[in-house]
Order: C-alpha cells, then sequence, then structure tokens
C-alpha cells in the first residue's frame, strides 16, 4: 500500500508518500481499500507538535482521521459489513492518507447513496462535528437564532444546513465571495467579517457556533442572550466571560460515531445536505496541508489517494 509518513514533527514540506507493508485487520476490525481521505485542521495541528501535549505521536506515522472506501477484509468478530461494502468514517486520530486504512464498526456508517467514494471522503469529521456542535452542546431548537463564525469551512458549510434543517434562523460570518455559497446551503443573513462588524449587525442570538476563535470569540459575547450557549470545537472560552454574561460556554473534542454519520448519510441520500468538495492527490500532500492551514477554503479539500 501508499501512504504518506510523518517523520518528525514540523516538517509539512518533508512528507513523504511511500509504500508500505498492506495492512490486516484484527478480529475486531475491517480493512477499507481507500478512495477519499479528507484533510483537516487536526491534521496540520498535530502534525505541527502544537498538540504534542495532549495527542504525543510515535513516528513514523499516516495523518488522516477520516476515509471511505470499500471494504476489503474483515475480522472474525465482524457482522455489520461484509466484504464489498461501500463505507465512510471518522476512523481515529491518524491512517487515513494511505490506500488502505483500519478501522472498527462503531466508526463507520454506509456510503450514502448518490455521493462518491471519493468525495464522501470528505464528510465525516466535520459533518460529525458540527452535529455534535448544534444537537448535542447547544441542543438547538426550531425557531431559535444560531450564528455561526466561519461558516464556508468544512465544519461551518456542515453547520449552516444542519441548523437551517433544525428551524433555526442561520446568521453566517464569511468573507464577500462567499455570500451566494452560504445563501444557497440557507443561511438567512450573512455577514461579510472583512467590512463589518458582526456585533453591530446581530444581537439577542441562542447561539454561537465559533469556529474562529481568538478575537472573534471574544467579541461574541455580547451578542448572545442570557442563557444561551458559546459552543467552539477550536477553543475553550473564557469562563469568567461566560459568568459575566450568563451564558454557557462549551469547548468540546468531536467523537467517532457511527449512529450519527448514519443519520447525516440519510441526510445526503435525501439531498437535504450538499459537501462542496475539492479534489486533490494525495502526492500533493504537502501543498493541500499548508493550503488547509491557511484558512481560507471553501467546503472540504480532499485527498484522491490513488493520485
Amino acid at each position: 500500500m501508499k501512504a504518506i509518513q510523518v517523520a518528525e514533527y514540523g516538517q509539512v514540506e518533508r512528507l513523504e508518500l511511500i509504500e508500505l507493508e498492506e495492512l490486516v485487520p484484527n478480529d475486531d476490525q475491517v480493512l477499507i481499500d481507500v478512495a477519499g481521505s479528507g484533510i483537516n485542521p487536526i491534521d496540520w495541528k498535530i502534525l505541527s507538535g502544537a498538540m504534542k501535549q495532549f495527542i504525543p505521536m510515535s513516528f513514523p506515522y499516516t495523518p488522516g482521521v477520516e476515509v471511505a472506501g470499500t471494504i476489503a477484509a474483515v475480522g472474525k468478530n465482524i457482522h455489520e459489513y461484509a466484504v464489498g461494502d461501500e463505507v465512510f468514517g471518522f476512523i481515529g486520530i491518524v491512517g487515513g492518507y494511505a490506500t488502505q486504512a483500519l478501522a472498527t464498526p462503531d466508526r463507520l456508517a454506509h456510503k450514502p447513496d448518490g455521493l462518491s467514494l471519493l468525495h464522501a471522503g470528505g464528510i465525516p469529521a466535520a459533518a460529525l462535528t458540527a452535529w455534535q456542535a448544534l444537537h448535542e452542546h447547544s441542543e438547538i431548537k426550531p425557531g431559535q437564532t444560531v450564528l455561526i463564525h466561519g461558516a464556508a469551512g468544512g465544519v461551518g458549510s456542515f453547520a449552516v444546513q444542519l441548523a437551517r434543517l433544525a428551524g433555526a434562523h442561520v446568521v453566517a460570518t464569511g468573507s464577500a465571495r462567499n455570500r451566494d455559497y452560504l445563501r444557497s446551503l440557507g443561511a438567512h443573513q450573512f455577514i461579510d467579517y472583512t467590512a463589518q462588524q458582526f456585533e453591530n449587525l446581530v444581537s439577542n442570538v441562542d447561539t454561537v457556533i465559533d469556529l474562529i476563535g481568538g478575537e472573534t470569540q471574544n467579541r461574541s459575547w455580547t451578542v448572545i442572550k442570557r442563557g444561551g450557549a458559546l459552543v467552539s470545537p477550536v477553543s475553550t472560552p473564557n469562563a469568567q466571560k461566560a459568568l459575566e454574561y450568563g451564558v454557557v460556554g462549551k469547548n468540546f473534542a468531536t467523537r467517532s460515531d457511527g449512529r450519527q454519520l448514519a443519520d447525516i448519510a440519510k441526510l445526503f441520500a435525501e439531498k437535504k445536505l450538499h459537501a462542496e468538495v475539492e479534489v486533490v492527490p494525495l502526492s500533493n500532500a504537502a501543498e493541500a496541508l499548508m493550503l488547509s492551514r491557511g484558512g481560507h477554503t471553501r467546503g472540504k479539500l480532499v485527498f484522491d489517494v490513488n493520485r
């Protein structure tokens, strides 16, 4: 099999696509012939060494948290899937940037009808993050107002759609070039963060989904109604500010959840969810990770692992 290997922290430019031995599933795993593997911020954050206190790595390792592909072999304890099934999943913290990957069944769901395996490789991590932010940590309800920062990115794009499907009034921040895109996903109000101050345009929102952190998060407290929530997977909200404004502040790490992913797959099959995907060759891994790190991509970047 072919895989990207990381030899040490911080060396994005030195990523190598090399030949490795074929993988073999244990009794509780499936082996996936990978078609597509999504690129996520956690990949370059781990690679940079910024996460080593929380997620220490053994070198060399293969990055990549999510894949889609066809099951090539199953362990003897596997009954949920069979060879030939097309699946996608948030497989773990590493292992996705390769032509083969291993996963346990609880991390997978069947690929949605009507969606290519290549594009499906960019869905699990971002869609699960948006789902858990809204349905678990915000407990979103119909008629509420949700402000989503960084709405045009991978997580943000799904958050806009899922919030709309939940019956919320969706306010999305992004750059001017993404205005029509975010409107097409279901945003009721768009704010160009490069030209407008969101706190001058919205107030009394029920939930802020913060995908930016930093100063954007700091400025968000004033727009949330008392009893509302500020939810962020990227940084921990200031507890003192939360107390001062009477708001719940939550930071969370996305967990893999095959049952939630199956619900997401159903929404794709029903054409209620859409994914904007840019496909790049796995051989261009260094350039793609640097592009992701730049923070201005729309939707998801996905590796075609066979290129």
